[in-house]
């Protein structure tokens, strides 16, 4: 590894140092890592001079694949993927492996879901280029490739494509392919989605609860959003923050049951809380919140053994960071998540809420 390289590795891999070295627009660490902004869907180097961010809205990645599996796009003033090509580090040769199939997925489409021709061209087993995926990326080749997919679809439809030119565009096989799991993968419609998400309708209510002020967004679908806190205005303004492009209304009486049971649940009157929910996430965000709502009342899991009931050994960091974006909280109990030496690790509603959560479900004892 050369000098450079070693500058850019972080003194700790954790979210502050992160953050400081965005705020110091660190040079030194471009190539260690990429930050996005919700807000603007795009992800930058942390040398970048644009506009700084709010801390709020910044979500880090290991580089541009995970940035663009999660829907993000490259800086036209940085322009991170290019670095990444020209001076970033030495890449290890899982990595490195991962990287050309990666590039390969993209390039042939339909073709690259055949794991046996990709791991041959790698000089591997499928099942050690499905380990060496699951490892470095978090996903497996399969949902890397239909991920790229969803990615063209999704730039098709911004450009105004019908829905018909744009799913053959993007490399679906049919309509019905894509429309079986459309809901899932774009939280709405391709139709609805083509105009911006401006037809998703959402509706919400602030209400008391056990642990202050919470707000319960929702659907016709499920439930889009549960926040905690003191602030009213707070609580709304963090939902027109995540859902931007929404119809979003204060009347909720059609999910007044939804609304009611969180209200138990907070106050510990319904250990069972099996709501339905509507959110827009990435592949790996799913899995991860789909073995959080396998987690038993009462009972708590570390990020890493999350971490390894989805096959990723090395995969801690990037749990908490599901947990962190985990919109629909107490549905997804990413409040039962802790650290392997007991710690509460963290919480987007406050690690006081988080210990109150847990106490509350634990019970009197």
């Amino acid at each position: 590894m050369n000098s450079q390289a070693k500058h850019r590795r972080l003194p700790r891999r954790d979210a502050r140092h992160r953050w400081n070295a965005i705020q110091r627009r660190d040079a030194a660490l471009d190539g260690a890592f990429v930050y996005a902004v919700r807000s603007t869907g795009i992800y930058c180097r942390p040398s970048c001079p644009s506009r700084k961010p709010r801390r709020a809205q910044v979500l880090f990645f290991r580089g541009p694949d995970a940035a663009e599996l999660a829907g993000f796009r490259e800086c036209r003033r940085c322009q991170p993927r290019h670095f990444s090509r020209i001076g970033g580090c030495a890449a290890d040769p899982a990595t490195a492996t991962v990287a050309l199939a990666c590039r390969q997925i993209e390039a042939n489409g339909e073709e690259a879901l055949r794991l046996g021709a990709l791991a041959r061209k790698a000089g591997l087993s499928p099942h050690q280029l499905g380990r060496a995926f699951r490892r470095v990326i978090g996903l497996t080749p399969r949902q890397y490739a239909d991920a790229i997919r969803l990615g063209r679809l999704k730039r098709q439809l911004q450009k105004g494509d019908d829905v018909t030119t744009a799913l053959y565009e993007a490399g679906y096989g049919s309509s019905s392919r894509l429309y079986e799991h459309s809901d899932a993968q774009l939280g709405m419609t391709p139709a609805t989605y083509r105009k911006g998400g401006r037809g998703m309708q959402i509706n919400f209510s602030v209400a008391d609860c056990a642990l202050g002020r919470v707000l319960i967004a929702a659907t016709s679908k499920g439930i889009s959003a549960i926040y905690l806190g003191d602030s009213d205005a707070a609580l709304k303004r963090e939902l027109r923050e995540e859902y931007p492009q929404a119809e979003i209304s204060g009347h909720s009486g059609s999910h007044s049951e939804w609304v009611s049971a969180v209200v138990r649940h907070l106050a510990g009157r319904e250990s069972k809380l099996d709501l339905p929910t509507d959110v827009q996430a990435t592949a790996f965000q799913r899995r991860v919140w789909e073995a959080l709502r396998k987690i038993p009342y009462g009972s708590t899991s570390t990020y890493g053994q999350i971490a390894r009931s989805l096959g990723l050994e090395k995969g801690m960091r990037a749990v908490a960071r599901a947990c962190a974006t985990n919109p629909v909280s107490i549905v997804v109990p990413c409040h039962r998540v802790i650290r392997k030496d007991g710690g509460l690790g963290g919480y987007r509603w406050g690690l006081k809420r988080k210990e109150a959560l847990l106490k509350n479900e634990r019970g009197p004892g």
